[in-house]
């Protein structure tokens, strides 16, 4: 079998990008870089997905004030070093691929940017660094370090179920949002002149009717009248109803998608569907499908 050369091995990349032209280095780079079917590459993404979770448990350990007052040196230590290698990640990145703005303005490449931008940012206010946390999505990787595929699918499913359901969604949410400013503005009329109670203006009362419509419940405002009380009673029951509205919506378009994944000819005779998928006539005239 003859070797296999650089043009043909990287004709279907499974990443649906190209190693740069030119220099073999960016070639054997990208292998590393962007592959995971060799050795070095497997490496290198394990390798990557433990320096990310490193970098975020630093970032977590520093959030906390006894830690950074004790291990604030190492803390800052850490933190340039993950923020130094992914920068220098980056820019290989960068390098070793052939359409770079194609990279840069993928998904990946965003979420590879914003890694390494936080860290910067604490150079001007120390409380920006903790928005590093955003490279726990880098650990999306693993689907396709571990061979995940099913569950990348899975995942694209659930994103085209919620597309699919943008607009009766939408409508929900718009429906709640007028509902929540009416139970607002109706406490507001009713509880408004209870001292004590909470309900001192409007934008305070939607924010009531928000935690009450979906069962959260804090507490901190309250009704005092029998009628506000009635009116909070009515809101709870109607948020349990409403709460499940865009589950139910969601899956709804999972089964129509499953539906459409499993369908087989309709028979031209009697009309009849369901049959098995490698069916050659149809099992309830004998028609040919």
């Amino acid at each position: 079998m003859p070797p296999m050369t650089p043009s043909s091995k990287y004709r279907r990349p499974p990443t649906g990008f190209q190693p740069a032209k030119g220099a073999p280095w960016r070639e054997r780079l990208f292998v590393i870089i962007f592959e995971s079917h060799t050795f070095g590459g497997k490496l290198f993404d394990v390798a990557l997905i433990i320096s990310i979770l490193l970098s975020v448990m630093v970032v977590i350990l520093a959030s906390v004030e006894s830690l950074w007052a004790a291990y604030e040196v190492p803390l800052i230590v850490g933190w340039w070093v993950f923020t130094v290698l992914f920068t220098i990640e980056y820019i290989l990145r960068i390098l070793c691929v052939r359409q770079p703005r194609r990279y840069v303005l993928s998904f990946f490449g965003i979420v590879d940017l914003l890694a390494i931008l936080p860290g910067y940012m604490g150079l001007f206010f120390r409380s920006g660094r903790f928005l590093s946390v955003v490279r726990i999505l880098r650990i999306l990787r693993v689907f396709r370090i571990l061979d995940l595929n099913a569950y990348a699918n899975e995942a694209q499913n659930m994103l085209t179920a919620l597309k699919n359901s943008q607009r009766r969604i939408t409508i929900f949410f718009i429906f709640i949002i007028t509902l929540t400013v009416i139970l607002g503005s109706v406490m507001y009329v009713v509880e408004g002149s209870q001292p004590g109670s909470g309900f001192s203006n409007i934008p305070r009362s939607i924010y009531w009717a928000v935690v009450t419509i979906t069962t959260v419940g804090y507490g901190d405002i309250s009704p005092h009248t029998n009628l506000g009380q009635f009116i909070a009673a009515i809101s709870m029951i109607m948020g349990y109803s409403i709460i499940v509205v865009p589950t139910g919506l969601v899956s709804v378009e999972f089964a129509r998608m499953k539906r459409s994944d499993t369908s087989t000819p309709e028979c031209t005779s009697c009309k009849a569907t369901g049959h098995d998928e490698d069916s050659t006539f149809c099992k309830y005239c004998g028609v040919r499908l």
